[in-house]
């Protein structure tokens, strides 16, 4: 047995026919041998499974935890839209063949898959602030247009709905049976694959999806930074993480080498392959099970793939240690964090408009709250993650609210920087809201050093 086909045993994935995830048979071949058990995470083919998030992977789930005498007040909850087709092609090969309709007998599966389309196609463009009032409600097309949601990224998010529904409505009663629409504030970014993860995760979560309760607000911007987005600081940071990035990359023979090989196979310039961002197509490839492209002059494979991976992991932790894209992160979160602690704030006043906070988004708003919150060891975003928080009141003690934090259902609250030491101090499960409103309101700008203690001035601080 070879090396690579001794890896491959040892990843966790499960099979999916070709018939029926929406590609034909005639163009696909399996990447992957059955599955057995799960590689180190270090593994780059099973961080490109977790990346995937297949629906049908189990996962446990820490959302609503919490002692009897506590009551949940209100839930903030930020995703990553669910699996999509690549933004990008290997240039001069042909675009794998996947069905963007939604067939509710096509794994993968959910039973609410069916009613899901049924609603939408009923579903009236008045529910939407401009320009979302244009785009398409769920994905509809035989082959998929570049970036358009997949039946399987839909079914994440049926997934992730129906999970939540359970534990926040069954459980805790979060919503009223005749919940209102001022309980609910949805927000989204323009794109349909935001859009429509958003709706697939309310369908999922809400009793009665009715149209006349459901209103998304639209964020030009992916960093959700509303009114707060110049931030001049910021974009220096942004710019000397990209500097850090490239410099890597021209370290790695072994990577350069890589795209050297798959440039000769598409027969197109080096950089012009780099480029066109083939680990976003490759994923693609991975993530639905079919073969990597091929041309006269051969085909890009596994190893091709597991170098680039590689090299993201690698990548990923330097990043970690240089601290640039942290600058960058505790500037660009800043305006959403503080959103969402004025909206919870309200909530510890009684006030019970915008109970649950939906933020449908993508993994470059994902990424840079968990930097800024110090969750430096959370993985990548892969499809569908969700990041939520959740706001508790003790009942024995009503004027005492605290927070959690939980990301793809493990609760993360005490690996964040604002409340590392707290559970050596005290046997709640929970972080007090304060310590999250002093991180937002002041820690978050100590962390960058020099002497800002807002927002405005440590983005346009001099000297950096």
């Amino acid at each position: 047995m070879d090396v690579l086909t001794a890896l491959l045993l040892l990843v966790h994935l499960i099979p999916v026919s070709a018939a029926k995830n929406g590609v034909s048979s005639k163009s696909r071949k399996r990447i992957l041998p059955e599955p057995a058990t799960e590689p180190p995470v270090t593994d780059p083919v099973y961080e490109a499974l977790l990346y995937c998030n297949i629906p049908s992977v189990a996962e446990r789930s820490m959302e609503g935890h919490a002692p009897h005498h506590f009551k949940l007040v209100s839930v903030h909850v930020f995703i990553r839209h669910g699996d999509r087709y690549p933004l990008y092609v290997i240039p001069k090969t042909k675009r794998p063949e996947i069905d963007c309709t939604l067939v509710a007998n096509r794994k993968p599966y959910h039973p609410k898959l069916e009613a899901f389309v049924s609603h939408m196609s009923k579903g009236s463009g008045a529910s939407f602030e401009s320009p979302l009032n244009s785009l398409p409600l769920y994905p509809n097309h035989p082959l998929c247009e570049m970036g358009e949601l997949t039946q399987t990224g839909v079914v994440q998010h049926l997934q992730n709905g129906q999970l939540l529904r359970d534990i926040y409505l069954k459980k805790h009663k979060l919503l009223p049976t005749d919940w209102s629409a001022d309980q609910l504030y949805l927000e989204t970014t323009g794109k349909s694959r935001t859009l429509q993860s958003g709706l697939a995760l309310l369908y999922g979560f809400l009793p009665d999806f009715d149209w006349k309760k459901i209103y998304f607000r639209h964020q030009p911007s992916a960093l959700f930074c509303s009114g707060s987005c110049y931030c001049p600081v910021r974009n220096q940071y942004l710019e000397k993480e990209q500097r850090r990035q490239y410099l890597l990359r021209l370290k790695n023979s072994q990577l350069e080498k890589t795209y050297g090989e798959m440039a000769k196979i598409v027969d197109i310039p080096t950089k012009q392959l780099r480029a066109a961002n083939p680990i976003d197509s490759m994923l693609c490839h991975f993530c639905h099970n079919v073969s990597f492209p091929c041309t006269r002059n051969g085909c890009v494979d596994m190893e091709h793939f597991k170098v680039i991976k590689t090299h993201q992991i690698e990548d990923e932790k330097e990043r970690r240690e240089k601290k640039l894209y942290l600058g960058y992160s505790l500037l660009g979160a800043h305006p959403i964090l503080n959103q969402t602690i004025s909206r919870m704030q309200r909530a510890t006043e009684g006030r019970k408009e915008e109970l649950f906070a939906l933020y449908s988004a993508h993994d470059v708003t994902l990424s840079p709250v968990l930097s800024a919150l110090g969750l430096s060891e959370a993985r990548f975003p892969r499809f569908a993650a969700r990041l939520i928080f959740e706001l508790w009141q003790d009942r024995e003690k009503p004027t005492e609210h605290s927070v959690r934090i939980l990301y793809n259902g493990i609760d993360v609250t005490f690996h964040t920087s604002f409340c590392q030491d707290h559970h050596k101090r005290s046997p709640k499960p929970m972080c007090p809201l304060e310590n999250l409103v002093r991180f937002v309101k002041r820690d978050m700008f100590v962390a960058l050093g020099g002497s800002s203690t807002n927002y405005y001035d440590a983005c346009h601080r001099e000297g950096f």
